[in-house]
């Protein structure tokens, strides 16, 4: 026994397998098999009117207010043209800024060393009490 009225055939071209149970797509409006229903699946023209994420413009990392509607990556274009506060040297900036108080030593850490003695800044190397020569408070240095 056939139903010739019942279902619909799936909008995608290389489908079109009739589908008793078919989806409507929310953004382009076309019928399409569970196997296409996706907007990557069957490709939709219209899936940025339901995107909700928010780009990020890739030079300055601000998110980028968009619109319903409009294409997300002309507004990040249009962006990058006007309103980006792209600056290159703001790539390059030192991370090594923590010099170390011993004399003679050059060395620069990313992150502070203090000593617990005397609360002075030094690196790897020189961070403890002996390797400084610690003016700090006269407890023994060792526990052992």
């Amino acid at each position: 026994m056939e139903f010739p009225g019942l279902g619909e055939h799936c909008s995608e071209r290389a489908c079109k397998q009739l589908d008793f149970l078919p989806l409507k797509c929310d953004a382009c409006g076309e019928l399409f098999c569970k196997d296409h229903i996706r907007y990557d699946d069957h490709k939709c023209r219209s899936a940025y009117k339901k995107n909700v994420q928010v780009p990020v413009c890739p030079l300055c990392n601000t998110p980028i207010p968009v619109q319903k509607g409009e294409i997300p990556d002309i507004v990040v274009g249009a962006h990058m043209d006007k309103d980006c506060k792209y600056n290159p040297a703001q790539q390059r900036q030192r991370i090594f800024t923590n010099k170390c108080l011993k004399p003679g030593c050059k060395r620069k850490e990313m992150m502070k060393v203090i000593c617990e003695q005397c609360g002075g800044n030094f690196c790897i190397k020189h961070r403890h009490p002996l390797d400084h020569d610690c003016k700090g408070s006269g407890h023994s240095t060792s526990k052992a």
